[in-house]
């Protein structure tokens, strides 16, 4: 019996989620245009420097994961116990984290810096 209701309660939730916040964003709308106010202003805005960060973030985490395969070979060698085994893995999501984060901290500094030289 639980077999059966928990793929059913799963969609109804889904179900009722996906209803309840177009729901809300219909209302918001709404609002908006019964105070007078567009409501496609905010949400359209261009992001010029969206693919730059993701750019980023994405070649950080492949230097992260050599980083990280380089780190456990030269660590553990080719045989490895399961204690070394969880070892690495911690190795691989520490130097995702690191790297990715570096690709984040690149991008605001180049944003800042074409930000700032166009105020000027």
């Amino acid at each position: 019996m639980e077999g059966i209701l928990v793929p059913i309660s799963l969609f109804l939730g889904a179900f009722a989620m996906v209803f309840g916040i177009r729901y809300l964003s219909n209302k918001e709308k709404m609002a908006m245009i019964e105070r007078g106010l567009n409501p496609g202003v905010g949400k359209s805005a261009p992001k010029p420097y969206l693919s730059l960060k993701f750019g980023l973030l994405l070649v950080g985490l492949g230097i992260g994961l050599l980083v990280a395969l380089f780190t456990v070979r030269g660590l553990f060698g080719s045989d490895m116990t399961n204690n070394e085994e969880g070892q690495s893995v911690a190795i691989y999501f520490g130097c995702l984290g690191i790297f990715g984060g570096l690709g984040l901290i690149t991008s605001f500094v180049i944003e800042k810096k074409a930000i700032e030289k166009d105020k000027f």
